[in-house]
C-alpha cells in the first residue's frame, strides 16, 4: 500500500523511478502478442511493486492483492471482482474477461485465491503479473504457476548500490556523503520503504547537515525514532520473555564489538535465533541479526539502564587499535579485499572522535580499493579533530585528485610544501603527467636513500641479526622492522603509480618481482593486450578496483583485435563505474563508447568549453535538447557535471580539471 503523507505545505509524494530498464522491458514484453505474462520475485521492500506498477502504467488492467488478515477467507483478494458466492470455475469464467491482472503479495493468498491464480494462467486467456515475496511459504498454486513452467520468473536482485545513491540523491534533492549514505544502506538492507523511512526520520529530525564545501548531506548521531522506525522493529520489542528482551539489550548495548555465547543463556539464544532476530558466526560471537535492531532497542532502553549497559567510545580503543593493525597489514600485503571496520564505522555514525590515525589508514585502504568519495570522506572525518593531520590532508589530496576534484585536492594541501611534493595525482589532474612522474622518482628515491632498501616488504618478522640483538632493544627492533615494511610497501605504490600514469619502463625493474603490480607493469611496456587483461583481472581479484579499471582500459589501446579490444572496454567501464567518480589519465576518452553518436557529439564539444547555447547553435539544437543530452551523458559516464568531462573525452588541450 502506497500512504500519502501532507507535510505544512507539500504533498510528499514517491520517490522517482529509477534503474531497473532490463527488467522493465522484460516485464513489457512478457505482456505482448504470444505471452501470457510473468511472476516477480524478490525480497521485501526491493522495489517490486513499483517496478510493475511502472510496467502497466497507463494501460488496462484490474488489481488484486493478499494480506496476512483474510488468508482464511475464500476468494478474499478477489472479493472486490467476483460476487459473494461463487465458484472456482465461474470465478475463473467471470475474470477470464480481463486483458490484465496484477496480483501482489501473491504469497499472502487464500487458497481458493490461490488456486485461482493458477487456473487463470492455465487457460492463458488473461494476461498475469503476479508478484511475491522471497523467503516466505508460497501456497502451492503460485510456485507451481514458475515451477510447473506456466509463466517465466524473473527474481530481483536489490537495487545496485549506484542506482540506489542516483534514487536517494534524487529523493533527498542532494547528494549524499560517502559514509552516510553507506550508512542508510547499511541500515536498510536493500529494503527501499525502510531506506525511505529512515530519509523521511532524518530529515523531520533535523540532525542533516552539509558537509564544509560542499553540498553534501550528512548524518551523524543516533537514528531519530519516528513511529514508521519502530513498526519495523515491533518484533523485537514486543518480545513476551523478559530474558530474551534483556539478552537482546545486552547484544544492542554491546555494538560495535560483539558478545561471546558462553556470556549468555544458550536456551534463550535458541529461542532468539530460530526467530531470526540474532546471528551467530562460527567463532561463536553474537550479534543483532538485522543492523536497524540495535539502534531501535537503544533508543527503547530506559535511562538508567541505558547509562548501566552503554559503551562509550572510550572503551572502543584496544579494538579499534586491532582493526588499524589489520588494515595496515593487508596494504602491506598488497591486498585490499572488503574487510569489516566495525568500530571504526560506528564512530563515525554516532558523531564520535575518529583518531587521525585510523581515518588516514582507512581513507587509504579506501583510496587503494578505488572508493574515492569514501576516501575523502574518512580523511575529512580525521581532520575533524585534527586539522592540521599530514597523513589526513595527503590522503584526502590524492583521492581528490584522482576524482579529478582540483580545488579540492589544492585545498587539502594549502599552505604545507612539505606536502604538495608528496601528491603526485596533484600535478596529473592539472594535466602535467612529466611533473607527476618526476615527483614519483623523487619520493621512491628518498625512501630508498632513507632505509637502504628498494625491496618488496616481507611477509613475515625478519630475524634479526646477533648484532642488533646486542644493541638494540627487541621494541626498538620491532618498531624499526615495522616502519622499514611500511616504507617499503610506500615504494612499491609510489612506484606502480607510475605504471598507471604510462610510464612503465620507469618502475618495471625496482618493482617486486612476480607481483602483480610487476605483471602489469611488464605487460604496459610490451603494449600486451591480452597480457594485460590478465594482470587486471589479478588486480580485482585482490581488491584494487580502480587499477584493474585503468589496465583494461590501456587493454583496450594495446589490443590488435577489435572484438577483444570492445571487451575490455566494457569491462573498464564496469569497474570505473564502481570506483566512485574516478578521472585518471588511463581513464582518459574510456567510456564515450558507452554513448551514442549525438551524446559524444555534444559531450566532445561541452568538453571543449562550449556553453549549451553554444552548441545548441552549432549543430542546430534546442538548448533543452542539449541540456537533456548531456544529463543522460552524465548517468551513463558516471560524472556529476560539466567539470568532469575534460578527463573522460580524449582532447590534446582537455586534460585539466
Amino acid at each position: 500500500m502506497t500512504t500519502f503523507e501532507r507535510d505544512a505545505k507539500t504533498l510528499e509524494l514517491p520517490w522517482q523511478f529509477t534503474g531497473r530498464e532490463d527488467e522493465l522491458e522484460l516485464i513489457r514484453r512478457s505482456l505482448t502478442a504470444g505471452h501470457h505474462g510473468i511472476v516477480v520475485t524478490g525480497p521485501a521492500g526491493c522495489g517490486k511493486t513499483r517496478l510493475v506498477t511502472e510496467a502497466v502504467r497507463g494501460g488496462d488492467r484490474v488489481r488484486a492483492a493478499g494480506t496476512p488478515e483474510t488468508r482464511h477467507i475464500p476468494f478474499a483478494a478477489f472479493a472486490h471482482l467476483l460476487p459473494e458466492s461463487v465458484s472456482l470455475h465461474r470465478a475463473v469464467q467471470l475474470l477470464s474477461g480481463y486483458r490484465l491482472l496484477l496480483v501482489d503479495d501473491a504469497h499472502l493468498l487464500d487458497g481458493a485465491s490461490a488456486a485461482l491464480v493458477h487456473q487463470l494462467a492455465v487457460h492463458g486467456r488473461t494476461r498475469l503479473i503476479v508478484v511475491a515475496a522471497d523467503g516466505v511459504a508460497h501456497p502451492g498454486p503460485i510456485s507451481r504457476l514458475w515451477t510447473g513452467e506456466l509463466l517465466p520468473r524473473l527474481a530481483l536482485e536489490p537495487l545496485s548500490r549506484v542506482d540506489t545513491e542516483l534514487l536517494l540523491t534524487a529523493g533527498v534533492g542532494a547528494s549524499l556523503e560517502p559514509l552516510t549514505l553507506g550508512r542508510l544502506l547499511h541500515l536498510a538492507q536493500g529494503d527501499l520503504r525502510l531506506l525511505r523511512d529512515l530519509v523521511d526520520a532524518v530529515r523531520e529530525s533535523g540532525r542533516h547537515t552539509r558537509v564544509r564545501d560542499t553540498d553534501a548531506w550528512t548524518w551523524r548521531g543516533p537514528v531519530p525514532m519516528t513511529a514508521p522506525i519502530r513498526e519495523r522493529a515491533a518484533e523485537i520489542l514486543d518480545r513476551p520473555s523478559r530474558q530474551e528482551r534483556a539478552t537482546l539489550e545486552r547484544l544492542a548495548f554491546s555494538e560495535p564489538l560483539h558478545l561471546a555465547m558462553d556470556e549468555l543463556d544458550l536456551w534463550t539464544l535458541e529461542a532468539l535465533e530460530a526467530d531470526g532476530l540474532i546471528a551467530i558466526d562460527e567463532q561463536g560471537a553474537v550479534r543483532l541479526a538485522h543492523p536497524l535492531h540495535g539502534p531501535v532497542l537503544r533508543a527503547a532502553a530506559g535511562r538508567l539502564r541505558a547509562r548501566r549497559l552503554a559503551r562509550g567510545p572510550e572503551q572502543c580503543g584496544e579494538a579499534l587499535a586491532a582493526e588499524t593493525a589489520v588494515l595496515e597489514t593487508r596494504i602491506e600485503q598488497f591486498d585490499v579485499r572488503p574487510l569489516p571496520t566495525p568500530v571504526g564505522e560506528w564512530l563515525a555514525r554516532e558523531g564520535a572522535h575518529v583518531p587521525a590515525a585510523y581515518a588516514a589508514v582507512r581513507a587509504r585502504f579506501s583510496r587503494l580499493r578505488g572508493e574515492l568519495r569514501e576516501a575523502v570522506a574518512w580523511a575529512r572525518e580525521g581532520l575533524r579533530h585534527a586539522p592540521g593531520d599530514a597523513s589526513c590532508r595527503t590522503e584526502l589530496a590524492q583521492a581528490a585528485a584522482q576524482s579529478g576534484e582540483v580545488p579540492a585536492a589544492e585545498r587539502a594541501v594549502e599552505g604545507r610544501p612539505d606536502l604538495v611534493d608528496r601528491v603526485a595525482w596533484l600535478a596529473a589532474a592539472r594535466g602535467d603527467i612529466d611533473a607527476a612522474l618526476s615527483m614519483i622518482g623523487d619520493t621512491t628515491d628518498g625512501m630508498v636513500r632513507r632505509y637502504g632498501a628498494d625491496r618488496a616488504p616481507e611477509t613475515e618478522t625478519e630475524t634479526e641479526t646477533e648484532g642488533e640483538a646486542e644493541t638494540e632493544t627487541e621494541g626498538e627492533v620491532e618498531t624499526e622492522g615495522e616502519a622499514e615494511t611500511e616504507a617499503a610497501a610506500e615504494s612499491v605504490y609510489a612506484l606502480y603509480d607510475a605504471v598507471r600514469l604510462g610510464a612503465p619502463d620507469k618502475a618495471a625493474a625496482r618493482l617486486p618481482a612476480d607481483s602483480v603490480f610487476a605483471l602489469h607493469a611488464d605487460a604496459l611496456a610490451r603494449a600486451d593486450g591480452p597480457a594485460l587483461v590478465r594482470a587486471a583481472e589479478a588486480l580485482e581479484e585482490r581488491g584494487f578496483l580502480l587499477f584493474a579499471a585503468e589496465a583494461h582500459a590501456q587493454a583496450v589501446r594495446a589490443h590488435r583485435d577489435p572484438s577483444a579490444a570492445r571487451t575490455a572496454r566494457t569491462r573498464a567501464v564496469a569497474l570505473a563505474r564502481r570506483c566512485q567518480g574516478a578521472r585518471t589519465p588511463a581513464l582518459s576518452g574510456l567510456v564515450l563508447g558507452e554513448l551514442t553518436a549525438r551524446q559524444r557529439q555534444i559531450v566532445t564539444l561541452a568538453a571543449a568549453g562550449l556553453s549549451n547555447r553554444q552548441i545548441a547553435e552549432q549543430l542546430t539544437l534546442s538548448i533543452r535538447t542539449v541540456g537533456n543530452h548531456l544529463y543522460s551523458a552524465y548517468t551513463r559516464l558516471g560524472a556529476s557535471d560539466r567539470a568532469a568531462l575534460p578527463w573522460l573525452v580524449e582532447l590534446p588541450d582537455a586534460r585539466s580539471a
